[in-house]
């Protein structure tokens, strides 16, 4: 058997397991399997996906994420978080982070750092509305509160990117199977590469609460991605304003939309769980 190093860290229950290959060549044949069998919450350590963290020349590191059930994300916001965290207290002990992923280089601010306990805020780029580019198959350029057709039902959505594809739904309540519902959407033929589903609701102008069902990972507890995507359509529908809290089952994350320069920034908590070596099979 081989030892593998790793990490553990989660974001409001959104956990994902660090593999640094920050001082080593990255081998990419058999990382699907890698990732589906520690990420298995019975045989495996357990946990909504994988970072693997390489050096970067135009970063402090750059690092690809990989879901439970092996498949590539472009990225997360939690991951982002995550990787800041891990990068800080291993490497670089500044306040201030530059992070590559597939979509571009972010900036990570370590507000807090203490002893098992992190604040970070990251930069995740400017969302996207154009079906297009979500990408979603859609017979209108901007898929904004319109419905879209699964079968024989028709599911009211609002459609965009922060970098990957998310389809926010706002309810009246929870009162209904959304994982199921979530499950459906994620592999739905109009959304060529899946996607991430948002299940929102509405508190005030500042506040939502939020369900999300993850590419990949299925119900994960709290999507950073997810969040602000739910913010950005909120927005739009005229239903929040560009600063909020959006709350999960074990905490919030804080979602700001300048007006600026449309750069949408993420704030929320990170914790260590776990570190060691997994045995590989």
């Amino acid at each position: 058997m081989k030892k593998i190093a790793f990490q553990k860290y989660h974001a409001l229950g959104n956990d994902f397991i660090i593999i640094d290959r920050m001082g080593q060549k990255t081998e990419k044949a058999g990382i699907v399997a890698l990732a589906r069998e520690i990420c298995d919450r019975q045989t495996g350590i357990g946990a909504d996906g994988i970072l693997i963290l390489h050096k970067s020349r135009a970063a402090d590191c750059r690092f690809d994420i990989y879901n439970a059930d092996g498949s590539w994300a472009e990225k997360s916001g939690n991951g982002l978080r995550i990787a800041a965290a891990h990068i800080f207290s291993h490497y670089f002990k500044k306040r201030e982070l530059f992070l590559e992923t597939a979509r571009g280089v972010a900036r990570a601010q370590i507000i807090r750092s203490g002893q098992g306990n992190f604040l970070i805020r990251v930069s995740l780029g400017k969302p996207d509305f154009r079906a297009a580019r979500v990408p979603l198959k859609s017979r209108h350029k901007f898929h904004i509160n319109l419905p879209l057709k699964m079968g024989k039902t028709e599911i009211v959505l609002t459609a965009l990117s922060v970098g990957n594809p998310h389809a926010v739904i706002f309810v009246r309540d929870f009162g209904f199977d959304w994982q199921n519902v979530g499950r459906v959407i994620e592999i739905c033929p109009h959304f060529p590469r899946r996607t991430n589903v948002e299940f929102a609701r509405i508190v005030n102008r500042k506040k939502v609460i939020l369900n999300d069902w993850e590419r990949g990972a299925g119900a994960t507890g709290s999507s950073g991605t997810g969040a602000a995507a739910t913010v950005a359509a909120a927005v739009m529908n005229g239903f929040m304003d560009r600063e909020a809290e959006v709350v999960f089952p074990r905490g919030s994350l804080f979602i700001e939309w300048s007006e600026v320069d449309d750069e949408i920034f993420l704030t929320g908590p990170v914790e260590p769980v776990a570190e060691g070596n997994y045995l590989l099979k």
